[in-house]
């Protein structure tokens, strides 16, 4: 069992922690995001309802990400009929965070006030999908789930996901807080989860998949989500807080045993070389058309960083 740390002892934001509760049989992440959030999200100055359920794609990506074993990218990416028509959120395999939102603003500003209290999900992103895809590279078979997107918010997604898959039972939840300033603008977003799975059991065959279960672990499994729902957004969103002291406070009582935190950060992927092949596989007459004053500018849509061109440069790729 863990013992309650000094609160300053640790890397406190822009983590996930991994836990096992022993007596259980569960394996849990909390993740806590701030600073690398405000990295991703204030370039594209949202609307504070959009950075929000933006914070929330890419602390639900990481959660989801932080329990695989990959080498690669993990991908959750929503569309819908909504006025945010695309949403992206990735996590490399080494915590590099990035992510966008792809908004229809006129008809972000005239949502029906009807629909303010229909959740995040029906107002904003509407009727689709909500995909996720683990991508390790050329010669690798791409993994992928897709699920409807069905409830109010994300984190309602996400679990109707995994009751519908042969997963392990899953349970967890998901807190986005915004703060803005007179203007309007966000300018500062902070968010964190907590992901509970809940691991089989062995028959006695040596087989996991019976996944025999008792009374005794049924009700450590209610005990232990239960406890994870008295977890307010003030506790998990407070950076005062260290990840080990807040899941002590919630699991002291489970045999809880804490890995090594691993750390997140914003990483966009975007650079000069990776455009410049983009270009070379357009046809000559589009990018003609997207010449302005001599110049194209191509803008990444993750970070905005620009890369321009003029037309002596836009010859040579061709000629090269």
């Amino acid at each position: 069992m863990t013992s309650a740390p000094t609160d300053m002892s640790q890397r406190t934001q822009d983590v996930v922690q991994p836990f096992r509760l022993e007596s259980a049989g569960v394996l849990g992440r909390l993740i806590r995001l701030g600073p690398a959030l405000d990295r991703i999200i204030a370039p594209h100055h949202y609307p504070a309802e959009v950075a929000t359920l933006l914070a929330e794609g890419i602390t639900l990506a990481s959660a989801l990400a932080s329990g695989l074993k990959y080498d690669g990218i993990f991908t959750l990416q929503t569309s819908g009929s909504g006025p945010i028509r695309t949403m992206v959120a990735d996590v490399t395999s080494d915590g590099g965070l990035r992510g966008y939102a792809r908004i229809d603003a006129e008809r972000l500003n005239n949502t029906d006030p009807a629909t303010a209290t229909s959740g995040p999900v029906p107002r904003l992103l509407g009727v689709g999908h909500m995909a996720f895809t683990v991508d390790q590279g050329p010669g690798t078979e791409r993994y992928q789930g897709i699920t409807e997107l069905i409830g109010s918010t994300l984190a309602d997604c996400a679990q109707n996901y995994f009751r519908r898959s042969e997963q392990l039972e899953t349970a967890f939840t998901l807190f986005a807080e915004t703060h803005e300033a007179d203007t309007g603008e966000a300018i500062s977003v902070r968010s964190g989860a907590v992901l509970l799975q809940h691991l089989p059991t062995e028959s006695p065959s040596g087989s996991s998949e019976a996944r025999i279960r008792d009374d005794a672990q049924d009700e450590a499994w209610r005990r232990v989500v239960i406890l994870m729902s008295t977890l307010t957004g003030a506790e998990i969103l407070d950076p005062s807080i260290s990840p080990n002291t807040l899941l002590y406070r919630l699991f002291h009582e489970e045999g809880i045993r804490v890995f090594p935190v691993k750390p997140l950060e914003q990483q966009c992927r975007c650079a000069g070389e990776r455009v410049e092949r983009t270009l070379r596989l357009l046809p000559k007459s589009d990018i003609a058309e997207m010449i302005d004053d001599g110049i194209v500018t191509v803008t990444c849509e993750f970070c905005k960083a620009n890369y321009t061109f003029d037309e002596n440069q836009i010859d040579a790729l061709f000629q090269a």
